[in-house]
């Protein structure tokens, strides 16, 4: 059985096209989301602004939310009062769409976000929001923890036919079954990340080797959606095999609105990615090589056949001529047989390394 590149645990599955040149998989980088979410705060200069960031650090695609206010609430929860220093509107329903960005926004931000060499995506949460989104043209979609047993939902999104990443964090092996079983009726472009559904996670509960549980049980690829403080959980995950990570961001912690204090600011966003790729780079392919970049050491540190006494000419060479010193460019212990046993050309000195053409 061939072995994953990422995680010798499992064998490979095949990768997922999600745009023109860029696929999620094994034999792939890590795929990095930076979800704005709604914290542009209903502002399209500020979306426009994270996309900048996004694409300055070179993660991969910019993920928002997309939410059609009717189709998501009932009327009670729509004038529900909602006050507090979070708010944007008097009520619950009034809050969310201050929020909402338009269909013709969408299909600017793509634009944009793809000027700048960043893909564009959303987690769509009704009918309609697909709708929106395939009028946008984006490449694949999202699914939010919530709706992982929306089924309708889910069938909806898996007849476009683009890949969709699924974030399980509010339910049980069975009901991701289900979700998974819905999607595949359509396809199996699926990604499925662990996720922990509480702002922020406590890391006793953000369980990353779910991964590895999820994989085994449902054939499928797997990554990490992360509601930490901080940036170690993203780096830890693609270093045990996410293919795909996922962290909120934002331009400030200290900004309006419940998802900024656990997002990541542009320098946060910035470590992440570095660590990643860097992680990337330092867990190489398993294969045992000598880098070009240990020569120099190993020239200056490593041990060479040394004389330990004078060698008058003609001596026949023995081993209790022979000892061990820095530097490492004459011949190794292991090679000593090359001269054991030879006469001396000429006269040795003590404490000199010791070469074929001195002996014969």
């Amino acid at each position: 059985m061939k072995l994953s590149p990422k995680n010798g645990s499992f064998k490979p599955l095949p990768s997922i096209q999600v745009a023109p040149n860029r696929w999620i998989g094994d034999d792939q980088p890590c795929f990095i989301i930076a979800e704005v979410g709604q914290n542009h705060n209903g502002d399209i200069s500020i979306a426009r602004e994270l996309i900048d960031n996004i694409a300055f650090h070179k993660a991969d695609a910019a993920k928002f939310c997309k939410r059609h206010i009717p189709s998501e609430m009932t009327k009670a929860m729509y004038d529900q009062p909602y006050v507090g220093p979070q708010s944007f509107g008097e009520t619950y329903g009034k809050h969310r769409e201050f929020l909402e960005l338009s269909a013709a926004q969408y299909r600017d931000l793509k634009t944009y976000a793809e000027q700048k060499g960043v893909i564009f995506f959303a987690t769509a949460c009704d009918a309609q929001s697909v709708a929106d989104l395939e009028e946008a043209g984006v490449t694949l979609y999202k699914i939010a923890s919530r709706d992982l047993t929306n089924l309708p939902l889910l069938d909806c999104v898996a007849r476009t036919g683009k890949p969709i990443i699924l974030s399980c964090g509010m339910d049980s092996l069975e009901v991701i079954k289900e979700a998974i079983d819905t999607v595949r009726r359509r396809h199996n472009d699926i990604v499925l990340l662990q996720c922990t559904s509480s702002y922020p996670t406590p890391y006793e509960d953000v369980n990353i080797r779910v991964m590895h549980t999820l994989r085994k049980e449902f054939d499928v690829l797997t990554g990490m959606s992360d509601h930490t403080i901080g940036i170690m959980v993203p780096v830890v995950a693609a270093a045990l095999g996410a293919v795909v990570v996922e962290k909120h961001v934002t331009l400030g912690r200290h900004l309006k609105g419940t998802d900024h204090a656990c997002s990541l600011e542009p320098d946060g966003l910035r470590r992440v990615v570095r660590d990643i790729r860097n992680m990337e780079m330092a867990l190489g392919t398993g294969e045992k090589i000598v880098p070009t970049s240990i020569v120099g050491a190993k020239a200056k540190l490593c041990r060479s056949l040394v004389s330990n006494r004078s060698i008058p000419r003609g001596t026949v060479l023995t081993e209790d001529m022979l000892c061990l010193k820095s530097p490492g460019t004459g011949l190794a212990w292991r090679e000593r047989n090359k001269l054991l046993g030879k006469r001396a050309r000429r006269d040795v000195p003590e404490n000199v390394l010791l070469v074929s053409e001195d002996f014969e």
